[in-house]
C-alpha cells in the first residue's frame, strides 16, 4: 500500500450506516441462497491458509523486478487456471532487476555481537566483507561546513537516521509513566525529532542526496534506521546508494552503535550482503477473468496489488487482499456459473512504486474501462472491512446500498459508509481507476496495528494474519462482486461537486497519472 494524502482537507460527507431496511428483495430472515452457498464454503472448505503459505512461504516478498515477483505472477495464474478460470500475465513495463540475498552484519570492535540488521531493496551487494569503522554525522549548522567534513567519511560507515534515545513504544510510555514523565518524555522526542529536521535541512541535503553525496565522498557504507515508533518494527525501503551498501539497523543495535560513535569508542562492523543485480525484468499483472454470460462486455473487478516491499513477507501488505480475490474468485467459479457480466481479478504489480501496474491497466484496456461496472480493492491489512466510501460520485450510494444490503447481517454490520465521499488521489489502486472516472471502492479494512506494525516493516509475516478476519472479507467481496453483476443497470458515473477548503480553494478531481513504465530515474 502506497501511502498517499492527496485529499487531506475536511468535506462535508453523509456518513451513514446501513440498515436492513434499505431497498432490499431479501427479507430479514431469508440469505439469497448463492450468497449463503458463499458462507458455508468459506466456513467449511477455506483455502485461505494454504494458499498463504504457498505465496508467503513458498514465493516470499515480492519486490518488483525480482524472481519472486515473477513467481508469484505465474503462481496466482497458475492457481486462478487450475480453478477453470481464464488468466493469463499482462505485460505492463520493465523495472532494475535484483535478487535479495543474505545480510550479515557484525559488530567487531570495540567487542563482538551479531547485528539485527536487513539490505535495502536494491543495494548493491559487498563483492567481500566490509569491515570499516562507523561514525555519526557531524555536529555543523550549515551545508559549507558539512561539506567541508564530508572527506573524512571515506572508508567509514556513516550513521545517518535520528538518534532514538528511548526504544520504547509510545503507547507502552503512556501506559506505565506518571502523567507528568510521560509529557516531558513527549515533548523531549517531539523536540529531538524537530532539531534533526532542522538539522538536515540546515546541511542542504534530504533522504536521497545525503546518501548519494557520502558515496561520491568515498564512504564505505551507508546505515539508517527506519523505525516505526513499535518495539522491533523498521521499514525496508529502497537503497539511494549504487556502489556501496545501505542498510537498515535495528533500533537497539543503531543506538548502540550511535552511542559508541559519539562517545568516541569508535566501533567497527563488519558488514556482507550478497544481493545480485540482475537484467532488466518484465513487469506483469495477473489478470484472471470468467467471462459474462449476459453482458460480458461490462465487467466487476476484483482488485488487490501483488508486489510488495521484501523486509518481510508482505503478508497483510497485501498478501491478505491478494488472498481475498483469489479466494473470491474461486468460489465465485464454483457457485455462480451463470454470472451476467465478466468478472475479474486484477494482481497488480509495482503498486509500491506509484500504482504502476494498476494506472498501466486502465491505460491499455480502454474497451474494458468502459464496460466497469465496479472495482472492489482491498489493500490496508488482515482486519475485516469496517469503511467504504463513494469516492466522490453522487449516485453511489444508492448501487452501493442495494447490493451491501444483500450481505449477510453480521458481515454488513460491521461497515459504516461515507456518501458520496472524497475521490480517492493514490494509496492504492482504486484510485487508478477513479482519477479515469470509473467507481473504484476501498474495502478499507480494521487497523489490527496496521500503518504502525506491519505496512512496509520486518514484521509483516505470516503469523500476523488473522484468518477469520480476512474469510469475513472473502464473504463481503464474494457477496458485493455477485450483486454488481446481477444488477439490471450500470452504474452512473456521475461526480460530486469538490467542495472548498476553509481558504476558499476547491478541490479537483484527481487527474489520471501516466504509469512508470520503467525504473529511469526511479
Amino acid at each position: 500500500m502506497k501511502i498517499n494524502r492527496f485529499f487531506a482537507m475536511p468535506a462535508v460527507v453523509l456518513a451513514t450506516q446501513f440498515s436492513l431496511a434499505q431497498g432490499t428483495s431479501n427479507s430479514q430472515n431469508q440469505q439469497n441462497p448463492i450468497i449463503q452457498s458463499f458462507v458455508n464454503e468459506v466456513n467449511t472448505n477455506s483455502q485461505l491458509e494454504d494458499m498463504a503459505y504457498e505465496l508467503l512461504d513458498g514465493v516470499g516478498p515480492r519486490l518488483v523486478g525480482t524472481p519472486e515477483m515473477l513467481a508469484a505472477n505465474e503462481w496466482t495464474a497458475g492457481k486462478l487456471r487450475s480453478w477453470g478460470i481464464e488468466a493469463n500475465l499482462q505485460q505492463f513495463g520493465t523495472w532494475k532487476g535484483w535478487q535479495r540475498g543474505i545480510t550479515h552484519v557484525d559488530m567487531t570492535y570495540p567487542r563482538v555481537k551479531s547485528l539485527s540488521a536487513t539490505q535495502l531493496a536494491w543495494s548493491p551487494a559487498t563483492k567481500k566483507a566490509v569491515e570499516a569503522e562507523v561514525v555519526i554525522l557531524p555536529k555543523v549548522s550549515s551545508k559549507a561546513e558539512f561539506d567541508q567534513w564530508l572527506p573524512s567519511a571515506k572508508g567509514k560507515i556513516v550513521l545517518i537516521a535520528q538518534y532514538q534515545k528511548i526504544g520504547r513504544s509510545d503507547e507502552q510510555i503512556k501506559e506505565f509513566a506518571t502523567p507528568e514523565l510521560y509529557e516531558k518524555l513527549k515533548k523531549e522526542k517531539e523536540q529531538a525529532t524537530k532539531d534533526f529536521q532542522n538539522y538536515v535541512k540546515n546541511i542542504g541535503y534530504d533522504n536521497t542526496s545525503l546518501p548519494e553525496a557520502l558515496e561520491k565522498a568515498g564512504a564505505a557504507g551507508v546505515a539508517i534506521s527506519n523505525w516505526t515508533g513499535i518495539m522491533g518494527a523498521n521499514r525496508i525501503f529502497g537503497a539511494k546508494t549504487s556502489k556501496i551498501p545501505m542498510i537498515d539497523i535495528d533500533v537497539e543495535d543503531y543506538g548502540m552503535l550511535y552511542r559508541m560513535a559519539e562517545k568516541g569508542a569508535k566501533p567497527k562492523i563488519k558488514v556482507e550482503t550478497q544481493s545480485k543485480a540482475l537484467p532488466d525484468a518484465k513487469t506483469f499483472n495477473t489478470i484472471g477473468m470468467i467471462r459474462g454470460k449476459e453482458k460480458p462486455n461490462e465487467y466487476v473487478v476484483l482488485s488487490a496489488h501483488l508486489d510488495s516491499w521484501d523486509g518481510a513477507q508482505g503478508a497483510t501488505d497485501n498478501g491478505t487482499g491478494v488472498l481475498t480475490m483469489l479466494e473470491t474468485m474461486r468460489i465465485l467459479k464454483k457457485y455462480y456459473p451463470d454470472n451476467k457480466r465478466t468478472i475479474v481479478v486484477g494482481l497488480w504489480g509495482s503498486e509500491e512504486q506509484g500504482l504502476n501496474g494498476s494506472r498501466g491497466f486502465v491505460a491499455d484496456n480502454p474497451e474494458i474501462i468502459k464496460g466497469v461496472q465496479a472495482v472492489f480493492n482491498q489493500d490496508n491489512g488482515t482486519g475485516r472491512v469496517v469503511n467504504i466510501s463513494g469516492q466522490g460520485f453522487v449516485n453511489a450510494y444508492d448501487y452501493i446500498g442495494k447490493w451491501l444490503n444483500a450481505v449477510p447481517k453480521n458481515v454488513r454490520d460491521q461497515i459504516k459508509t461515507d456518501f458520496p465521499g472524497m475521490p480517492g488521489g493514490g494509496g492504492s489502486d482504486h484510485a487508478s481507476f477513479v482519477a479515469a472516472g470509473v467507481p473504484g471502492f476501498s474495502l478499507s479494512s480494521l487497523n489490527w496495528g496496521y500503518f504502525g506494525y506491519t505496512w512496509h516493516t520486518t514484521k509483516d509475516t505470516y503469523d500476523k494474519i488473522v484468518f477469520d478476519e480476512v474469510k469475513n472479507n472473502v464473504i463481503l467481496t464474494a457477496a458485493l462482486a455477485y450483486m454488481a453483476s446481477e444488477d439490471p443497470e450500470f452504474t452512473n458515473r456521475e461526480r460530486r461537486t469538490m467542495p472548498a477548503n476553509d481558504k476558499g480553494e476547491v478541490a479537483k478531481w484527481p487527474e489520471v497519472k501516466q504509469s512508470r513504465r520503467d525504473s529511469k530515474g526511479f
